[in-house]
């Protein structure tokens, strides 16, 4: 239908006329929006609702054992599937209503209503052209369609039911566990084709980006050696910070630590007379506090903080000077990270524990910092703390407490040479024991590759020193 050709059509006339449509098809048209803006709206909000669950969700829906919380588990057990279901579908609703809303935008605005506003457009704008007005009511009615479906898909599919959703997950997930799973059944064998696919791509970038870093190290390592040259003991150790500084991202908290049997730490039951032998003893900054024994680290005393107290007698109780906040790290975080908690959080010691808890080590920022420019020495520092002495170019004695680490690296081999056959072990004492699958005698020899290791010292309980003979191969 026209509207009236005896009355001018102003832009403002335009906009208030609507041409009658069929009242079937338009409720028709809008009744199919809103179910499909609720689907949208209940698929999206799954997605939030099935992958914010905590274990403690899914430990009481095994529990409760209904038919909603066994559809809940099973789906969990399927990330990939029940993701790939959710965009799938959520896609498929939202290519309908796209389609549906552009018929309803068509039946409501038809071209000739669109030309009519674009002439008027056109006009105002000074343009007399028909082929702009055409080109511009084509333009409009793409304007129109993308803004009203862009709201609606934004407002009533994603931001509503995501935030509905985040409040009530358990719930939207129960109510949405049947029907996702008849999802995954019709849209199996796409959601299927949609997993593989992502698993390939991602074991080839895994795979691209593991040898990148990899060859990315080995030619950063390779131009260090061409680009230094010489012999001179500055440019030597000028080498040998830039080779750390390419390996520091790879080095774990375990490698570097203090390992438990060499922490000075006091029980928080020692009298103040104890205490102040163990700080002029060790010479140490901050010193472990410990309950019972160190696996309960009470907290870190700062040796500064007695410095006001010397003059107490020995029944002081120096307990309330203890610092209680400990700061825990696992043996494999690499020292990197450690460096940036380190400055984040203004501290310079961490507890080192292992996968139950207990204290494996110590590590401290001037741990960490020696791995990259070397030994740091001040007047209470022994003259070495790695104890090892250089026999000539092919053999070494170490002490059974030092760190595979440090030996490799002061022998001058790669400090992957042991893995195959070190276990868990992380000391030169626990490399002999996993050699030889007992505790050995005084100058019990052992052999691995080129490597002869000949036991020095021993106790009832500990390795003590050990002989270390590298063969030339090449011999």
């Amino acid at each position: 239908m026209e509207p009236p050709s005896d009355i001018p059509l102003s832009l403002l006339e335009l906009l208030l006329w609507l041409p009658p449509a069929s009242g079937v098809q338009l409720i028709a048209g809008f009744a199919g929006i809103v179910l499909l803006l609720i689907g949208s709206a209940l698929v999206s909000g799954s997605e939030v609702a099935f992958f914010s669950l905590t274990h403690n969700d899914f430990d009481a829906l095994k529990e409760e054992k209904t038919s909603s919380g066994r559809l809940i588990l099973y789906l969990k057990d399927r990330p990939r599937i029940l993701l790939a279901t959710i965009l799938i579908s959520n896609n498929f609703i939202n290519i309908s209503i796209v389609i549906l809303s552009d018929f309803l935008l068509k039946m409501l605005l038809p071209a000739m209503l669109l030309e009519q506003w674009a002439d008027g457009i056109a006009a105002m704008m000074g343009f007399a052209s028909t082929a702009e007005g055409n080109s511009l009511a084509g333009i409009l009615g793409f304007l129109i369609t993308v803004v009203a479906v862009t709201f609606l898909l934004v407002l009533f599919g994603e931001v509503a039911p995501k935030i509905y959703a985040t409040q009530n997950n358990l719930r939207l997930a129960r109510m949405m566990a049947r029907p996702l799973k008849v999802l995954s059944i019709v849209f199996g064998p796409i959601s299927a084709l949609l997993v593989r696919s992502t698993s390939l791509i991602e074991r080839k970038l895994e795979q691209r980006a593991k040898a990148g870093n990899s060859t990315s190290k080995e030619d950063i390592g390779e131009a260090i050696e061409l680009t230094v040259s010489g012999e001179k003991d500055m440019v030597r150790r000028e080498l040998d910070i830039l080779h750390s500084i390419v390996k520091f991202g790879g080095v774990t908290v375990k490698q570097i630590m203090t390992s438990r049997v060499d922490i000075v730490a006091v029980e928080n039951t020692a009298s103040y007379k104890e205490l102040l032998e163990v700080a002029r003893q060790s010479g140490y900054s901050r010193i472990p506090v410990y309950a019972e024994d160190l696996d309960n680290v009470a907290g870190i005393l700062y040796v500064k903080d007695l410095l006001g107290h010397l003059q107490e007698p020995d029944q002081f109780a120096w307990q309330p000077l203890i610092r209680e906040n400990v700061f825990y790290v696992p043996e494999s975080k690499k020292i990197d990270e450690l460096l940036r908690e380190f400055q984040s959080q203004h501290l310079h010691v961490a507890i080192v524990v292992d996968e139950y808890g207990g204290t494996s080590g110590l590590v401290t920022l001037e741990d960490i910092m020696e791995e990259i420019i070397g030994d740091i020495k001040d007047e209470f520092d022994d003259e070495s703390e790695v104890v090892f002495r250089k026999i000539d170019d092919n053999n070494y004695t170490f002490e059974g407490k030092t760190l595979l680490y440090d030996m490799c690296r002061l022998i001058g081999v790669p400090q992957e040479t042991f893995d195959a056959v070190k276990g868990e072990a992380d000391s030169v004492a626990g490399l002999i024991l996993e050699l030889h699958g007992q505790f050995p005698r005084k100058d019990a020899v052992l052999h691995y590759n080129q490597f002869t290791f000949k036991i020095v010292s021993v106790t009832k309980r500990r390795i003590e020193e050990v002989r270390i003979t590298i063969h030339n191969t090449n011999a």
